[in-house]
């Protein structure tokens, strides 16, 4: 049995990271070190983030998807601090997690009483 949490590290923060270097790179024209740096990532994570060596995993709702262009949006203004970043990602990936993208493809995942704590609130 994997939790929720194992299953959205492996699989969901990485095709988020994925989607938003995707977004960064070819909608807005940012170099990869400019996504590296923005996500606090090296050079080298993004390459494999484009290049679907990494987190190709999942499909994503075409919602999921616009939750990811407007978080990319609100990164590429800058400003945030890596806490703000941080709280970003975990609500897209809170947002992943409403959508039932989990018990749809992960039918054995257990739901994360803390996650699901989070996400009332």
């Amino acid at each position: 049995m994997k939790t929720t949490c194992e299953i959205m590290v492996q699989k969901v923060l990485p095709a988020i990271r994925a989607e938003l270097s995707r977004v960064m790179i070819f909608e807005h024209g940012c170099t990869q070190q400019d996504v590296a740096d923005i996500l606090e990532l090296s050079r080298a994570a993004v390459s494999q983030y484009v290049s679907e060596k990494r987190g190709a995993e999942v499909d994503f709702s075409e919602e999921t998807q616009n939750e990811i262009r407007k978080f990319a949006a609100v990164l590429l203004n800058g400003g945030l601090s890596s806490q703000e970043k941080v709280k970003g990602m975990c609500s897209i990936c809170c947002f992943v997690q409403k959508s039932g993208w989990l018990y749809k493809n992960e039918p054995e995942a257990k739901a994360c009483i803390i996650c699901k704590d989070m996400n009332e609130k």
